[in-house]
């Protein structure tokens, strides 16, 4: 994209302090436009609907807030060159994120917590990663080189309660020097075990590890749409792969209808209600166990795609896809494997100024079982 107009609102990237919302720049409309234009290059589908648009700021559900500078004066933003630059005022997320920014920079210095020097390798807090959820309160997550910061943390936690609407804090432990967002440990320090990420009478459910879409009104529209479109065909039964929070399996879930949801990770399943609905497991080795298919399948895969479960996709009885995809290159290639043609597609507006979209594509078999057992 080219930029087409001057100064932002936003004074850190007229600065050239952050890049990270590419094309902040170009006018709104028309990154829609380009991102419209591209999809429709990489998918042909017989109907394109217009795309979804979001807010152009205050978006932003979850915040990665990487810390450094010192106990005394710690910034809150990202790394330039190894060092901290401060983001406090960003204008891409939700105002209750933005608003904690002030009291958690002042915790640290209460609680006497040492930020994390990348350069030096020295210090203990990395990062501080916020979620909120669409009620307005947070869960937060302070992610550490070990535990020695825990007890002056849970210390200190009644001060930040009462000052930021926290309804969940956590330890994550990073012990290693990598560029991760967090490691494999989590410890619990105040709150329920899970935040409620529901959507009206939508109940979702969210593991602090666990995976939610940034966007909470663009996924809000998300799961209404695959909920539209599911409805027209009607189906008797339908299985949701890969079915994270179970936000999908939840949204076309019908008195009369069948809706199996499967995940590989056994907590995002617990989460999200746990069987009958909900089944832990590696998603290609069960669709092959079953002894029936589904009217309707749901795939909302990582970016990688589906792997090898798109060819028993494609030797299947089924001939109904529901593809959810942050990769439309990927979602083209499986589809194609199937051997299904997109019958209607529209793309979603999760990740604005930047080059990512979420695209929802209604898919139908184009190949006869003859070719598909070939």
């Amino acid at each position: 994209m080219t930029a087409l107009s001057g100064m932002t609102r936003c004074s850190y990237f007229n600065e050239g302090l952050c890049g990270s919302c590419t094309h902040l720049d170009v006018p709104y409309a028309h990154q829609l436009s380009v991102k419209q234009s591209i999809a429709e290059g990489q998918l042909a589908c017989a109907e394109w609907l217009p795309p979804v648009a979001s807010a152009e700021y205050g978006f932003r559900n979850r915040a990665k807030i990487i810390v450094a500078g010192s106990t005394e004066q710690p910034t809150l933003g990202i790394l330039r060159n190894g060092y901290g630059q401060d983001l406090r005022d960003c204008l891409l997320y939700e105002p209750v994120i933005t608003n904690a920014h002030g009291p958690l920079t002042e915790f640290i210095t209460r609680a006497g917590l040492v930020p994390y020097s990348v350069p030096n390798r020295a210090g203990e807090l990395k990062s501080i990663l916020v979620t909120a959820n669409p009620s307005g309160t947070l869960m937060v997550r302070f992610v550490l080189r070990s535990d020695a910061s825990i007890p002056s943390i849970r210390r200190h936690l009644p001060w930040l309660i009462d000052r930021i609407p926290l309804v969940i804090a956590t330890a994550n432990l990073l012990p290693e020097h990598v560029a991760l967002p967090e490691g494999p440990t989590e410890i619990h320090l105040h709150g329920p075990n899970l935040f409620d990420m529901s959507l009206g009478p939508l109940d979702l459910k969210l593991r602090p590890q666990g995976f939610f879409q940034t966007n909470t009104e663009i996924t809000r529209v998300l799961y209404a749409t695959a909920a539209a479109w599911v409805d027209e065909i009607d189906p008797s039964s339908v299985w949701d792969l890969y079915s994270g929070v179970g936000g999908f399996a939840k949204s076309v879930a019908r008195p009369r209808r069948t809706v199996r949801g499967v995940e590989v990770s056994a907590e995002a399943v617990k989460a999200a209600g746990g069987p009958p609905m909900f089944i832990a497991a590696d998603a290609g080795a069960w669709a092959r166990e079953q002894t029936s298919t589904p009217e309707l399948l749901i795939v909302n895969p990582p970016r990688r795609g589906m792997g090898d479960l798109a060819d028993w996709v494609r030797t299947s009885d089924i001939d109904r896809v529901l593809y959810s995809s942050c990769n439309l290159s990927t979602a083209a290639r499986d589809l194609e494997v199937m051997g299904f043609s997109a019958d209607r597609a529209q793309v979603f507006d999760m990740f604005p100024h930047t080059d990512h979209v979420e695209c929802l594509v209604l898919a139908s078999r184009a190949t006869s079982r003859s070719e598909r057992t070939a």
